[in-house]
């Protein structure tokens, strides 16, 4: 018997540039920054002032207000980005196992809106007043708990946390999940809601952010010589994966198979990464062999890209490393140029993106390409979208603790 087979059946979006996949999607290809000033709290004292933050989100309307009021806006967004991507896959619930139908998805720090609420609560109004709905808010998996409790998903249900990469870990556990033959289906991908007080003071006093606070569109720039910092972004990307004889015996429509995972580590610094580049090189070339892909065969890279000076020349340096001069050839572009870094979210945003950029045969741009960085001198596809029949990609994570990961995609014949 040979190696079980993963697809992706199913997508889900919600973004800075929409609460929906196709809404999320037309944006990407169009150009357009969800960047702009911040709404949920009053920012005016902040050195940064501006993120991507989800708009049009109704979650009393999308989960039920009950449902909803159960739920930090973490979990509401991976809650109805699986309810879309499930309407996708065309999945009949009444009639799956669904003992095998797992739930596996990443986030970098979870339910912190509510742990800001119920802090000033604490101060304001005393103890006795805390939320009892304070730790299932919180917690890491409330989101995969309360995504299984929705749909009665009884499988594999567990919440990956390794910083910027988890989305991407998370997809790539599922994927050895259904390898593994543990379950059938398992919804995967990610969600991050971190556009709050605390985080937004955090990342801008460690000097991650951009400050281009007049310009705020214009802000998340990745390649670019002018980039300053990345812009913090929310949202979340979720996708069914699905055994692939169980999607061809039900006629599923299939957007890419996921062929191959690859991790490793830098052990180099708690936050910057190793400029040589080896960890994320080496966990490039581990998804490319679990793949069975000679990196000449690779067409498009959806990059890491953050819009940092050191992430950016590092993340080229990987390529040149990886696929020598095969490199220049490579469509290289960064989703994070308009939805911002959605964290522990942005994999699972940014391989939902590749998957239907490899089905739809249609590449998203690199936005704001304005002056070339001799560091960073591959293909970016700036400023416009571009078609390409490309067959094989590749998805780069890369997280704070040095943590690295890779994801290697196929379109379905």
């Amino acid at each position: 018997m040979g190696k079980r087979k993963a697809v992706v059946t199913g997508i889900g979006l919600v973004s800075p540039l929409g609460s929906d996949r196709e809404t999320t999607f037309a944006g990407l290809l169009e150009g357009r920054s969800g960047a702009g000033p911040i709404t949920r709290f009053d920012a005016s004292g902040y050195p940064v002032r501006f993120a991507c933050e989800v708009k049009d989100f109704w979650p009393e309307e999308r989960l039920g207000t009950r449902e909803a009021r159960r739920m930090d806006l973490f979990t509401q967004f991976a809650v109805a980005a699986s309810e879309e991507a499930l309407a996708d896959s065309g999945l009949e619930l009444e009639k799956e196992d669904l003992r095998r139908v797992g739930v596996i998805l990443g986030t970098g720090i979870g339910g912190i809106t509510e742990l800001e609420a119920q802090k000033v609560v604490t101060i304001e109004r005393g103890p006795s007043r805390v939320s009892p709905l304070l730790v299932p808010k919180m917690m890491f998996n409330a989101h995969t708990g309360q995504v299984a409790l929705r749909f009665g998903f009884q499988g594999p249900n567990y919440a990956v946390g390794s910083a910027c990469a988890s989305a991407c870990h998370a997809i790539g556990v599922a994927l050895r999940n259904i390898q593994l033959g543990e379950a059938e289906v398992v919804l995967t991908g990610g969600s991050e809601a971190a556009v709050t007080t605390l985080a937004v003071a955090g990342f801008a006093n460690m000097k991650a952010l951009s400050r281009r606070n007049d310009d705020p569109t214009r802000a998340s720039r990745p390649f670019d010589a002018g980039r300053d910092g990345f812009v913090l972004g929310e949202g979340a990307g979720i996708l069914v994966l699905e055994e692939e004889e169980h999607a061809r015996r039900r006629g599923a429509r299939i957007y890419a198979e996921v062929l191959g995972f690859g991790a490793t580590d830098d052990a180099f610094h708690i936050t910057a990464p190793d400029e040589s580049g080896e960890g994320p090189a080496r966990a490039v070339r581990l998804a490319l062999k679990d793949a069975g892909v000679d990196p000449g065969e690779v067409g498009y890279v959806n990059a890491h890209g953050t819009s940092t000076e050191l992430n950016d020349k590092m993340e080229t340096r990987v390529l040149k490393k990886v696929f020598g001069d095969h490199a220049r050839n490579l469509w290289v572009n960064s989703t994070k140029s308009m939805l911002g870094h959605l964290l522990g979210a942005s994999g699972g945003v940014e391989f939902a993106t590749t998957c239907l950029s490899l089905h739809r045969g249609v590449f998203h741009p690199t936005i704001n390409q304005e002056t070339p960085d001799p560091d960073c001198d591959l293909d970016s596809i700036p400023n416009e979208a571009r078609e390409g029949d490309i067959r094989l990609a590749i998805c780069n994570s890369f997280g704070f603790g040095g943590t690295n990961a890779c994801l290697v995609a196929g379109r379905s014949a």
